[in-house]
C-alpha cells in the first residue's frame, strides 16, 4: 500500500490514475459544455461534470492527507539534475493549486448562479458568463490542460527517450531500480 524509496505505493498510484482520468473527463466535459448552445445538452453534461468535480475534490484532499500523514514520496532517481527535480516539484505544486482554483471557482460559480437547481431540478439554466468565478474557472482550465500536457510529456520523455523508471514508479508494478 505504501511507497518505497524506489516507487509509489498502490494507494498513491490508484489515486493518481483515477484522479488523472477524472480530471480529463472534467476538462472534456467542461469544454463541451462551454461550446454547446443547447441548454438541454449543457444540463446533461453538467450532470456528469458536477459530481465528478466533487469526486476529484475528495480524492485530492485524500491524496494530500495521505502524503501528509501516512506516506512519503519516493526519493528522486539517482542522477536526476537538481533543476529537473525542482521543475517536477513545482509542477506538482502548481497542479494542486490549479485544481483547487478550478474546484473553488466551480463551487463559487455553482453557488452564485444556482446551477444545481437547474442541473438537478427544474430551474432555468443560468448564463454562467455573468458570474465572476467563470473567468477564473476558464483561465485555470486552460493552464491546467497545458500543465497536464507538460506533465504527461515529461513522463513519456523519461520513459521513451531517457528509458528510465520515472513512469514505471507511478504504476502498479514495482520497478527494478
Amino acid at each position: 500500500m505504501k511507497s518505497t524509496k524506489q516507487s509509489y505505493g498502490r494507494f498513491a498510484v490508484s489515486i493518481h490514475w483515477l484522479s488523472a482520468i477524472l480530471i480529463l473527463v472534467l476538462l472534456g466535459s467542461g469544454l463541451r459544455s462551454d461550446m454547446t448552445l443547447d441548454p438541454a445538452v449543457k444540463i446533461m453534461i453538467l450532470r456528469v461534470h458536477i459530481p465528478v468535480a466533487i469526486l476529484v475534490l475528495v480524492l485530492t484532499v485524500v491524496r494530500l492527507v495521505w502524503w501528509w500523514r501516512f506516506d512519503k514520496k519516493p526519493a528522486p532517481l539517482d542522477g536526476t539534475p537538481s533543476w529537473q527535480e525542482s521543475i517536477a516539484v513545482w509542477t506538482h505544486r502548481l497542479l494542486y493549486v490549479l485544481l483547487f482554483v478550478m474546484l473553488g471557482s466551480g463551487i463559487g460559480l455553482s453557488i452564485l448562479s444556482g446551477a444545481p437547481d437547474a442541473v438537478f431540478g427544474n430551474a432555468e439554466l443560468p448564463d454562467f458568463s455573468q458570474y465572476p468565478p467563470r473567468i477564473a474557472h476558464g483561465i485555470a482550465a486552460k493552464i491546467l490542460a497545458g500543465l497536464i500536457a507538460l506533465h504527461a510529456g515529461a513522463a513519456l520523455f523519461h520513459h521513451f527517450m531517457k528509458r528510465d523508471v520515472t513512469l514505471k514508479r507511478m504504476w502498479f508494478q514495482k520497478s527494478s531500480s
